[in-house]
């Protein structure tokens, strides 16, 4: 459970998927025991990413991710590729003992929890796939997947949550899609890109800015756990920590591209 209603907001608006994942990592690499635990929002300029253990030229067109330029980097969480361009992204960094007794999918459920509570607020009826009787898909592609956590809209999934566990820390990260650029993504798939099972706040009949549904994301997070949000930024550490797993992990191939 949640054990501390202090937390720190970062808000860092629309970053590139290079430095959105380096400070994704750093913010866990320097989390410590007794540190506040985060919350951060974020957006994302056209990319893609993909899962820490995902394979990609099965699923993706090499030549015309390379021809287009189209950022492809890889999380540390699991998961499959995700397109990402129209989301607002979270991410959560806690100690790891809030929730160790938990197993993986309880700790999806009560961590998505404020998800479920955004999409009400919004007029929709969301749940997980594991609360009705929806057929377990595995894919490459997150969109085309379908695990009893993720979270569904009219029988659709709606976004993504994958997590990363260390010694002393958990974090989670995901994505809550505002519009999906399906004609632009899609000819960087090979394989069914999954745009038919999935859905976005837009399809669904919602437009809202980033900057509204930011708002009301840290609002609902902090009624859910009724926690209060005090607004920071990087501090020298995980900036710094940052700026070199930009130079030396999410600008190389040998990290995005596992080569």
């Amino acid at each position: 459970m949640i054990e501390h209603n202090t937390w720190r907001f970062l808000n860092s608006n629309t970053q590139t998927a290079q430095r959105n994942m380096a400070v994704d990592e750093a913010l866990l690499l320097c989390f410590k025991e007794g540190d506040l635990p985060i919350l951060r929002l974020y957006g994302w300029n056209n990319a893609l990413s993909v899962g820490r253990y995902s394979t990609l030229w099965t699923s993706l067109n090499r030549q015309t991710v390379e021809e287009q330029n189209i950022p492809c980097v890889r999380r540390i969480s699991g998961g499959g590729i995700l397109v990402h361009g129209g989301d607002l992204s979270y991410s959560l960094v806690m100690p790891r003992d809030w929730l160790r007794e938990k197993g993986v999918k309880e700790s999806y459920h009560y961590l998505c929890e404020f998800l479920i509570r955004l999409y009400e607020k919004l007029e929709y009826k969301a749940y997980f796939a594991g609360e009705n009787i929806v057929d377990v898909i595995q894919s490459d592609i997150c969109l085309a997947s379908n695990e009893v956590y993720d979270i569904l809209i009219d029988g659709k999934k709606i976004g993504g949550n994958a997590q990363r566990h260390t010694r002393h820390a958990l974090f989670q990260h995901g994505s809550i899609p505002m519009n999906i650029e399906e004609s632009f993504f899609k000819p960087f798939f090979e394989t069914d890109p999954g745009f038919e099972a999935a859905t976005s706040l837009e399809n669904l009949g919602t437009k809202i800015s980033y900057e509204k549904l930011a708002v009301l994301v840290a609002e609902t997070f902090s009624d859910t756990f009724g926690v209060e949000l005090i607004n920071d930024t990087l501090n020298l550490s995980e900036e710094q920590c940052a700026k070199k797993l930009i130079d030396n992990k999410y600008t190389q191939a040998s990290w995005n591209y596992n080569e």
